[in-house]
C-alpha cells in the first residue's frame, strides 16, 4: 500500500484531503506544523480528524523556523515601504520545504495539502494547474514550489468546490466540517499590521508627510509601515476627492498620493523568480500575469534583465501593483512561474 503524508491545520481542507486519500487506498497519515502558541484548538480539530481516519498525526514544532523564515522577512518587508506576502513565504519555506522533507526522509510516497490546485503529468514533465474551481484557485500562492518537487506531490481537492469538500466531511460526521476559513494571516489575526510590526521590532515610526504627485504638502502621516499601494481608507485627510496611496518615499519619508487614474501603470520588475514549467523564458514571450491574488489574469510580455530579474510589460495599465507583492505566469491553466515585484 501507497504511503501519503498530508499536511493538516485542523480546517475543512485539509481535513477532506486527508479523507480523500485515505478513500484512495493510501495509508495517509497527517503532519502539522505548530508556529503559534495559541494553536491549540486547530490542533484539537486536526488530532480528532486523524484519529477518526484511523491515521497518525505528526506534530512539529516548527516557531523558531516560522520566526527566522517567515515573519522576520514579514516585519523586514514592511519597514522596507514594501507589503510582503506572507504566506507565499510559508508555502515555499516550510510546507513545501520543511514539511515535503520530512514527507521523502520518512518513507511517504507523496506529499499532499488541501490547496485548490491541480499537479498534472504531460509527457515526461509534471505541471502545476489552476483548480477546476477558478473561484477557489489557490495556484498563484503556490509559484514558489521547487520544480523536482511537483511529481512528489498531490492535490486532491484540486477537481472539487470547497462546497462538495465540505459536504464529503458533512456526510462523514466531521466536528469541523462547519469550520469557517480563517482571511487574515495567522499571526496578526485582528489584522493591524502595524501595531504587530511595532511590537514585534520594538521600533517606533517617524510621522511625515502626505504629498501629491507635485509634491505639495496635504498633511501629516503617522509612519510608513501603516500605508499600502493603493489604499485610500484609514488617511485622516478631508480631501476634495478621493485620494489613493500611489508611493512610499522611505527616504524621505513621505506618502505620495494620487486620483485613482495615479495607480495605473503598464510595467514591473521583478525578481526571485521561480520557473516551474520551463528552464528560461523567452524575450517577449507573450503571457497572461496577475499581480496579485485578487486580480485576474491579464496579457503580458515578459522580458529577462540582469541578476535573474525580469521585466513584465502589461498589454494594459494594471491598478495598484504592489511591491513585495507576487506576479505570477500563467500559460492556459499552466503555472508558468512567478516572482517578487520590486
Amino acid at each position: 500500500m501507497k504511503k501519503a503524508l498530508v499536511a493538516m491545520s485542523g480546517g475543512v481542507d485539509s481535513t477532506a484531503a486527508l479523507l480523500i486519500m485515505r478513500r484512495a487506498g493510501y495509508e495517509a497519515d497527517g503532519v502539522m506544523m505548530r508556529l503559534l502558541l495559541d494553536a491549540k484548538e486547530s490542533e484539537q480539530d486536526a488530532q480528532n480528524a486523524a484519529k477518526k481516519l484511523g491515521a497518525k498525526l505528526f506534530i512539529l514544532d516548527l516557531a523558531e523556523e516560522f520566526k527566522r523564515m517567515v515573519v522576520d522577512e514579514f516585519a523586514q518587508e514592511y519597514i522596507n515601504c514594501r507589503t510582503p506576502n506572507p504566506c507565499v513565504l510559508c508555502n515555499m519555506r516550510l510546507k513545501f520545504g520543511v514539511l515535503a522533507d520530512y514527507a521523502k526522509e520518512n518513507g511517504y510516497d507523496c506529499f499532499v495539502t488541501g490547496h485548490y490546485a491541480r499537479v498534472e503529468k504531460d509527457g515526461d514533465g509534471y505541471f502545476l494547474k489552476k483548480a477546476a474551481d477558478l473561484k477557489k484557485d489557490q495556484s498563484y500562492m503556490l509559484y514558489g514550489l521547487r520544480r523536482e518537487l511537483l511529481s512528489f506531490l498531490r492535490f486532491p481537492l484540486g477537481e472539487l468546490t470547497k462546497e462538495e469538500a465540505r459536504k464529503e466531511l458533512m456526510e462523514q460526521g466531521f466536528n469541523n466540517a462547519a469550520k469557517k476559513d480563517s482571511q487574515d494571516i495567522c499571526f496578526v489575526p485582528d489584522g493591524d499590521y502595524a501595531g504587530f510590526i511595532k511590537n514585534y521590532t520594538g521600533r517606533t515610526f517617524e510621522p511625515g508627510d502626505f504629498c501629491d504627485r507635485e509634491g505639495n504638502v496635504l498633511g501629516k502621516h503617522k509612519g510608513m509601515i501603516h500605508y499600502t499601494i493603493g489604499q485610500r481608507k484609514g488617511l485622516g485627510l478631508a480631501l476634495p476627492e478621493p485620494m489613493y496611496v500611489i508611493e512610499l518615499d522611505k527616504e524621505h519619508n513621505r506618502v505620495v498620493l494620487s486620483a485613482n487614474e495615479g495607480l495605473f501603470q503598464k510595467t514591473l520588475i521583478a525578481d526571485r523568480v521561480n520557473l516551474l514549467a520551463c528552464d528560461k523564458i523567452d524575450d517577449g514571450t507573450k503571457l497572461l500575469a496577475k499581480a496579485r491574488y485578487s486580480m485576474k489574469e491579464q496579457p503580458a510580455r515578459v522580458y529577462n534583465l540582469d541578476n535573474g530579474k525580469v521585466l513584465v510589460e502589461f498589454e494594459q495599465p494594471q491598478r495598484a501593483i504592489t511591491p513585495g507583492q507576487s506576479v505570477v505566469f500563467y500559460d492556459g491553466e499552466i503555472v508558468v512561474g512567478g516572482g517578487q515585484i520590486i
